[in-house]
């Protein structure tokens, strides 16, 4: 049948262009056989008459919209460079910028065509015709562990920053003021330096230096002024200022091992991965607000994260895929760049500059790069490392410049300023945010502490008791008091109120039931207790505490209550622990003369020698005999031991 391939049925004769042509009948025979007056076909199907010698491009270019091509037998249409055909006979133009391949920086589609523009600070490389940075020198920084090392591109410069190092995991900088930001992990600290006094010790600055436990991830925002950093012991997000003064937690819930994060300080959203369960990618607002998760499938364990500031695309590494990936900040438009368990085998850290996408693998021990755009062109940049693990790139327009508007009088703020995603209709330009255990005000600028936040031995309002006499509680009919709420005294002076009566308080056991008994009233402003009489020249304000019967260790709680006031409130500590003392007193003698009682009424022996502490299966037998503690110990037993020489309960009798 390899002679019909490229065969056109005679029945389909119109827009159908062929090497080769299929009879009605069945054979296939070649173009130049067709229309040659002769009979090549057994059905004289090559020699239409109608067709043959007529040219349908000649009436209204045979429909086609560009181009139109006649044949031998009927036509086609076809589209110039730029075009594609869109039917059989409609051309569209190509939108060759939805490709982001298309140009490494701006692509402006034209009919028919596209340009390339690069970003200011860019210019077109007349050789690749790639958009290159102009200005500084770029360098390569990245962590070995024990050190922050930086390299340039060409690596013609190599040299050590910061030495001497317990466990560096992440890295960012501040280029404008060339100071670095690291995390070690053995510290459990994030700290900063100056860039050229960095490898000193003593210039080294603490940011976070408590409540901090696995910080793998740092991103500094530097139109702000602020540090983000992910946290996969405590699963959170957090934010501090540059000098760690003021710090915040952004997110906490639906987290459980974020890793790399990384900040877009222009659109104000950070992104940052999570590698525990389930593993994805997630963006969220400057302030805190606006999060939303944006890679949920094909992703197991997500490392390293990077930004292209310039294109808008997010890339990251998956250690256990073997993968680079890349995907826009919207969510939208992912590729798979690299799949490769070599030159992927363990990847950490990830950055991109121009055209390359750099990143550091810990089980090869080496800093690799490929094209960003096609994961192509794998080379490697330095080899024969150890554990290098985050890396970024330092260039001026890494960092480009922009607003800060949280900068005069940070925003009217009493804590933090934070910037706001730029979404929705009239979205603001920043909210103030307040510390973990507060929350903002009806203002949404000042701090009050936290309305469910829980608090210990908050003081309750007490209230003030009546003028009217107090009734006697009745006799309980349970030992078991329910719980009623009770007031604390305070400190704070209170209204004087008259009063002729004292305040019952009973005292009851779970044990059984005793006779209310009456104490003088319990007072915070005098040092000592009224009499029951009434002195109008000097009215008292006298405070219940229930009027519930209250257990014993009530008095405990309620003692602890008011120490603070003991100074004050001598009289009453004595009420409260005197009878306590006299219970425990009684309590003591009770026990004595209930052991003497046992004591003279049962026989006991008491194993001391830890001989007898082994097991269960050592028996011993204790055999009736007429000596002077009624028992006798048998001559042998069971349990043979070494230290029966030195027993006397092992001798014979």
């Amino acid at each position: 049948m390899s002679d019909e391939l490229g065969c056109v049925n005679g029945k389909k004769l119109y827009f159908l262009p062929s090497p080769g042509f299929k009879c009605r009948s069945g054979e296939c025979i070649s173009m130049e056989k067709v229309c040659n007056n002769k009979r090549d076909c057994r059905d004289w199907s090559d020699e239409p008459i109608r067709l043959c010698g007529s040219n349908e491009c000649l009436f209204n270019n045979g429909g086609c919209s560009h181009i139109c091509k006649d044949l031998k037998i009927g036509y086609e249409c076809l589209c110039p460079a730029g075009y594609y055909l869109l039917d059989t006979k409609r051309c569209e133009d190509i939108d060759e910028c939805a490709n982001p391949e298309t140009c490494s920086q701006i692509c402006i589609n034209q009919i028919g065509s596209f340009k390339c523009e690069c970003e200011e600070g860019y210019q077109v490389d007349p050789a690749t015709k790639a958009c290159k940075a102009i200005g500084t020198i770029a360098y390569l920084f990245f962590t070995n562990r024990h050190e922050v090392r930086k390299m340039t591109l060409d690596k013609s410069e190599y040299t050590r920053v910061i030495p001497r190092l317990k466990n560096v995991v992440a890295l960012d900088m501040d280029m404008a003021t060339k100071e670095i930001y690291w995390s070690d992990i053995s510290q459990k600290k994030i700290y900063r330096a100056q860039m050229n006094s960095a490898e000193d010790s003593t210039h080294h600055n603490v940011v976070i230096g408590s409540d901090i436990d696995a910080p793998e991830g740092i991103a500094f925002d530097w139109i702000h002024g602020n540090l983000y950093w992910t946290d996969s012991i405590r699963s959170t997000v957090s934010v501090v200022t540059a000098d760690g003064s003021r710090r915040k937690t952004l997110f906490q819930q639906g987290l459980s091992r974020p890793r790399a994060i990384v900040v877009d300080p222009h659109s104000n959203f950070i992104y940052w991965t999570d590698w525990g369960t389930p593993a994805k990618i997630e963006k969220g607002g400057l302030n805190g607000g606006d999060r939303t998760a944006l890679v949920t499938d094909n992703i197991v364990w997500p490392n390293g994260i990077t930004l292209d500031l310039l294109n808008q695309r997010l890339y990251w590494v998956d250690s256990k895929l073997h993968t680079l990936s890349s995907i826009d900040v919207q969510g939208g438009g992912r590729h798979t760049l690299i799949i490769d368990e070599h030159k992927l085998a363990h990847p950490l850290g990830l950055t991109v500059f121009e055209e390359r996408v750099f990143w550091t693998d810990v089980s090869n021990n080496a800093i690799l790069s490929a094209n960003r755009m096609t994961g192509s062109d794998i080379i490697p940049v330095a080899e024969h490392l150890s554990s290098p693990e985050d890396i970024i790139l330092y260039h001026n327009l890494k960092q480009p410049a922009g607003r800060d508007w949280c900068k005069m009088g940070n925003g009217g703020c009493e804590f933090l300023c934070l910037a706001a995603p730029q979404v929705g209709r009239h979205p603001p330009k920043y909210t103030c945010a307040c510390p973990d255990n507060m929350e903002l005000s009806s203002d949404m600028r000042r701090c009050r502490p936290a309305q469910d936040a829980p608090t210990s031995a908050a003081p309750v309002q007490p209230r003030l008791p009546s003028t009217n006499p107090p009734t006697p509680p009745p006799e309980l009919a349970t030992t078991t008091p329910k719980a009623t709420p009770r007031t604390t005294p305070r400190a704070t002076p209170r209204p004087e109120v008259h009063t002729t009566t004292t305040i019952p308080t009973v005292i009851t056991s779970t044990m059984a039931k005793q006779v209310p008994r009456t104490r003088a009233p319990v007072r915070t402003t005098t040092p000592e207790p009224r009499t029951t009489s009434a002195q109008p020249g000097k009215p008292m304000a006298a405070e219940t505490t229930t009027k519930v019967p209250v257990t014993s260790q009530d008095f405990h709680h309620e003692f602890a209550a008011a120490a603070p006031n003991m100074a004050s409130g001598r009289p009453t500590a004595l009420f409260v622990v005197l009878p306590l003392a006299i219970v425990c007193i009684v309590a003591i003698c009770v026990v004595l003369l209930w052991r003497n009682y046992r004591l003279k009424n049962t026989n006991t022996i008491h194993f001391d020698n830890p001989v007898y502490q082994k097991t269960t299966e050592d028996q011993v037998h204790i055999c009736r005999s007429h000596s002077f503690d009624g028992y006798s110990y048998p001559k042998r037993q069971i349990v043979s031991l070494n230290e029966e020489a030195d027993n006397p309960a092992f001798t014979e009798n």
